[in-house]
């Protein structure tokens, strides 16, 4: 299901497009100003971001500057009541991915996020099914670490965790995306459990110096490679 953060500081429409993307199936979190937008954006995982431009606390276009700096490639539609061309252009070099001026209807809406979706998923390559890291091979089928002289087995969550540090290596793999994605729930057990596995997986690596798991206090882990 895919998760939308929707930030319209409008109550009455707010409310409505809330009500409408989650009839058509998108679990989706209202948030009325910028700030609390963007406290959500860093507490959560989100697929895409509906953002109004103006907004009381933080703008749209600072708020999405801000999630770009976490997130560089999640899809940005923005709203706005105004169409000036300026406008228009500022958002499109903050990186949007689309732009709807109000009044709208809500169908169009849906229509936009549909496409902007599908651009993504086009332009999204696979991820590698076997991942070098200094010495190692790591095969993501065969749940496999391996090196000239060593070889470790994997279980399933520590092949699954890897994979997700793999795909976003070099960027922080936010915390609470990883344990909804391998563990399904975000609770505290399972955030213990998580940190086991982390340092399970910094061990298999404890003899390669250009491979390291860091943590990112607040957010998560990052593979540095």
């Amino acid at each position: 299901m895919l998760k939308i953060l929707l930030a319209e500081d409008d109550e009455n429409l707010g409310g409505m497009l809330q009500n409408y993307l989650k009839a058509k199936s998108f679990e989706t979190d209202l948030y009325e100003d910028g700030e609390a937008a963007f406290t959500g954006f860093f507490n959560n995982h989100y697929d895409l971001c509906i953002l109004d431009v103006m907004m009381p606390l933080k703008d749209g276009f600072t708020l999405a500057n801000e999630i770009r700096g976490i997130n560089r490639t999640i899809p940005i539609i923005f709203l706005t009541a105004r169409s000036m061309k300026d406008d228009v252009l500022e958002g499109f070099k903050l990186g949007a991915d689309d732009y709807i001026s109000k009044p709208f209807i809500m169908d169009e809406l849906l229509f936009r996020i549909e496409a902007v979706m599908r651009r993504v998923k086009s332009d999204t390559p696979p991820p590698p099914l076997v991942y070098t890291l200094g010495k190692y091979s790591f095969d993501t089928q065969k749940q496999v670490l391996l090196s000239e002289d060593v070889t470790h087995k994997l279980t399933t969550k520590e092949s699954e965790l890897l994979s997700l540090l793999c795909y976003n290596a070099n960027q922080v793999l936010e915390r609470n995306y990883a344990l909804k994605t391998i563990w399904e729930d975000d609770n505290y057990f399972n955030a213990r459990s998580m940190d086991v596995y982390i340092t399970k997986l910094r061990k298999f690596f404890k003899d390669e110096p250009n491979v390291e798991i860091v943590n990112v206090h607040g957010r998560g882990f990052k593979l540095v490679v």
